[in-house]
Protein backbone atom coordinates (compact mmCIF):
# COMPACT_ATOMS: atom_id res chain seq x y z
CA UNK A 1 0.00 0.00 0.00
CA UNK A 2 1.36 3.88 -1.12
CA UNK A 3 1.15 6.02 1.75
CA UNK A 4 -0.64 9.14 1.59
CA UNK A 5 1.23 11.96 2.76
CA UNK A 6 -0.69 15.05 1.23
CA UNK A 7 -4.55 14.57 0.17
CA UNK A 8 -6.02 17.68 -0.82
CA UNK A 9 -8.95 17.96 1.65
CA UNK A 10 -7.37 17.37 4.82
CA UNK A 11 -4.47 19.85 3.95
CA UNK A 12 -7.64 22.60 3.09
CA UNK A 13 -9.46 21.68 6.26
CA UNK A 14 -6.82 21.37 8.70
CA UNK A 15 -4.81 24.69 7.02
CA UNK A 16 -8.02 26.49 8.28
CA UNK A 17 -7.62 25.18 11.95
CA UNK A 18 -3.99 25.67 12.59
CA UNK A 19 -3.78 29.00 14.16
CA UNK A 20 -6.18 27.41 16.70
CA UNK A 21 -4.66 24.29 17.08
CA UNK A 22 -1.60 25.66 17.69
CA UNK A 23 1.29 23.85 19.37
CA UNK A 24 -0.41 20.52 19.07
CA UNK A 25 -0.79 20.63 15.22
CA UNK A 26 1.75 18.60 13.75
CA UNK A 27 0.48 16.07 16.68
CA UNK A 28 -3.04 16.14 15.32
CA UNK A 29 -1.95 16.14 11.47
CA UNK A 30 0.39 13.23 12.12
CA UNK A 31 -2.66 11.36 13.82
CA UNK A 32 -5.20 12.15 10.88
CA UNK A 33 -3.03 10.95 8.25
CA UNK A 34 -2.28 8.04 10.03
CA UNK A 35 -5.57 6.88 10.37
CA UNK A 36 -6.71 7.94 7.24
CA UNK A 37 -3.76 5.70 6.14
CA UNK A 38 -5.20 2.80 8.52
CA UNK A 39 -8.63 3.17 7.07
CA UNK A 40 -7.61 2.55 3.56
CA UNK A 41 -5.53 -0.44 4.50
CA UNK A 42 -8.70 -1.88 6.01
CA UNK A 43 -11.11 -1.37 2.99
CA UNK A 44 -9.94 -0.30 -0.72
CA UNK A 45 -11.86 2.64 -1.62
CA UNK A 46 -13.49 4.65 -4.48
CA UNK A 47 -12.55 8.15 -4.46
CA UNK A 48 -15.66 9.40 -2.85
CA UNK A 49 -15.22 7.23 0.26
CA UNK A 50 -11.71 8.37 0.36
CA UNK A 51 -12.87 11.77 0.12
CA UNK A 52 -15.22 11.28 3.26
CA UNK A 53 -12.48 9.49 5.22
CA UNK A 54 -10.38 12.37 4.58
CA UNK A 55 -13.36 15.39 5.54
CA UNK A 56 -14.15 12.81 8.44
CA UNK A 57 -10.35 12.57 9.61
CA UNK A 58 -9.99 15.96 9.47
CA UNK A 59 -12.50 17.21 11.91
CA UNK A 60 -13.57 13.90 13.92
CA UNK A 61 -11.25 15.36 17.15
CA UNK A 62 -11.71 19.36 16.35
CA UNK A 63 -13.75 19.84 18.63
CA UNK A 64 -11.13 19.65 21.60
CA UNK A 65 -9.92 22.83 19.86
CA UNK A 66 -13.10 24.89 18.59
CA UNK A 67 -15.04 24.09 22.20
CA UNK A 68 -11.98 23.08 24.57
CA UNK A 69 -13.93 20.49 25.92
CA UNK A 70 -13.40 16.57 26.04
CA UNK A 71 -16.66 16.57 25.48
CA UNK A 72 -15.68 17.14 21.49
CA UNK A 73 -17.96 15.09 19.66
CA UNK A 74 -20.86 17.06 19.32
CA UNK A 75 -18.75 20.51 18.26
CA UNK A 76 -16.85 18.33 15.92
CA UNK A 77 -19.94 17.02 13.96
CA UNK A 78 -21.28 20.71 14.25
CA UNK A 79 -17.68 22.16 12.49
CA UNK A 80 -17.94 19.23 9.81
CA UNK A 81 -21.75 19.96 9.12
CA UNK A 82 -20.63 23.44 8.81
CA UNK A 83 -17.60 22.93 6.27
CA UNK A 84 -20.06 20.41 4.44
CA UNK A 85 -22.56 22.96 4.08
CA UNK A 86 -20.30 25.93 2.86
CA UNK A 87 -18.67 23.05 -0.09
CA UNK A 88 -21.64 21.92 -1.85
CA UNK A 89 -21.78 18.57 0.30
CA UNK A 90 -24.64 18.52 2.78
CA UNK A 91 -25.23 15.22 1.35
CA UNK A 92 -22.48 13.40 2.69
CA UNK A 93 -23.16 14.99 6.42
CA UNK A 94 -25.26 12.47 7.97
CA UNK A 95 -22.16 9.61 6.80
CA UNK A 96 -19.55 11.78 8.37
CA UNK A 97 -21.25 12.90 11.13
CA UNK A 98 -21.79 9.06 12.25
CA UNK A 99 -17.63 8.22 11.34
CA UNK A 100 -17.20 11.30 14.05
CA UNK A 101 -19.69 10.41 16.75
CA UNK A 102 -19.09 6.59 16.59
CA UNK A 103 -14.91 6.65 15.94
CA UNK A 104 -15.09 5.91 19.91
CA UNK A 105 -17.56 3.30 20.00
CA UNK A 106 -16.71 0.09 22.46
CA UNK A 107 -18.20 -2.13 19.98
CA UNK A 108 -18.35 -2.63 16.45
CA UNK A 109 -21.06 -0.24 14.22
CA UNK A 110 -23.17 -2.35 12.28
CA UNK A 111 -25.43 -0.78 10.28
CA UNK A 112 -24.68 -2.13 6.45
CA UNK A 113 -26.01 1.05 4.98
CA UNK A 114 -22.81 3.35 6.58
CA UNK A 115 -19.54 0.71 6.42
CA UNK A 116 -17.35 3.51 6.60
CA UNK A 117 -18.21 3.92 9.63
CA UNK A 118 -16.25 1.00 11.29
CA UNK A 119 -13.66 1.39 9.25
CA UNK A 120 -13.02 5.18 10.15
CA UNK A 121 -13.71 3.51 14.35
CA UNK A 122 -11.09 0.92 13.33
CA UNK A 123 -8.57 2.96 11.70
CA UNK A 124 -8.90 5.80 14.78
CA UNK A 125 -8.53 2.56 17.27
CA UNK A 126 -5.23 1.46 15.85
CA UNK A 127 -3.76 4.82 16.02
CA UNK A 128 -4.89 5.77 19.49
CA UNK A 129 -3.74 2.40 20.42
CA UNK A 130 -0.46 3.26 19.52
CA UNK A 131 -1.07 -0.27 17.12
CA UNK A 132 -2.53 -2.41 20.50
CA UNK A 133 -5.20 -3.42 18.43
CA UNK A 134 -4.67 -4.31 14.49
CA UNK A 135 -7.34 -5.35 13.04
CA UNK A 136 -5.53 -7.43 10.71
CA UNK A 137 -3.62 -4.90 9.78
CA UNK A 138 1.19 -5.73 9.37
CA UNK A 139 2.55 -4.45 12.28
CA UNK A 140 5.45 -3.38 9.56
CA UNK A 141 2.48 -0.84 7.73
CA UNK A 142 1.59 0.19 11.42
CA UNK A 143 5.49 1.09 12.44
CA UNK A 144 6.17 2.64 8.92
CA UNK A 145 2.89 5.17 9.51
CA UNK A 146 4.06 5.85 12.92
CA UNK A 147 8.01 7.05 11.08
CA UNK A 148 6.54 8.67 8.25
CA UNK A 149 3.91 11.04 10.59
CA UNK A 150 5.44 11.47 14.09
CA UNK A 151 3.46 11.61 16.77
CA UNK A 152 4.91 14.87 18.08
CA UNK A 153 2.86 15.17 21.44
CA UNK A 154 -0.41 14.22 20.16
CA UNK A 155 -1.12 10.89 22.44
CA UNK A 156 0.74 12.79 25.64
CA UNK A 157 -2.02 15.79 24.94
CA UNK A 158 -4.71 13.32 24.85
CA UNK A 159 -3.54 12.00 28.28
CA UNK A 160 -3.48 14.99 29.75
CA UNK A 161 -7.49 16.01 29.00
CA UNK A 162 -7.89 12.33 30.21
CA UNK A 163 -6.62 12.92 32.92
CA UNK A 164 -8.35 16.13 34.09
CA UNK A 165 -11.47 14.35 33.52
CA UNK A 166 -10.73 11.55 35.68
CA UNK A 167 -9.47 13.52 38.50
CA UNK A 168 -12.72 15.20 38.43
CA UNK A 169 -15.30 12.35 37.49
CA UNK A 170 -13.60 9.47 38.80
CA UNK A 171 -16.20 6.92 38.13
CA UNK A 172 -17.48 7.96 34.94
CA UNK A 173 -16.42 7.07 31.17
CA UNK A 174 -15.65 10.36 28.94
CA UNK A 175 -18.48 12.01 27.31
CA UNK A 176 -16.59 10.65 24.28
CA UNK A 177 -17.07 7.32 24.47
CA UNK A 178 -20.23 5.51 23.11
CA UNK A 179 -20.92 2.16 24.12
Amino acid sequence: METVTNHHLIEQILSSWKEQIGDTYEGYRGHVYRMFNFCLALKPCSDEERDKLAIAAAFHDIGLWSDHTVAYLSPSVAQARKWLSANNLSHWADEIALMIEMHHKVRPYRDPAYPLVEIFRKGDLVDFSLGFFKFGLPSTLIARLKSEFPNAGFHKFLLSGAKDWFSKHPLSPPPFMRW
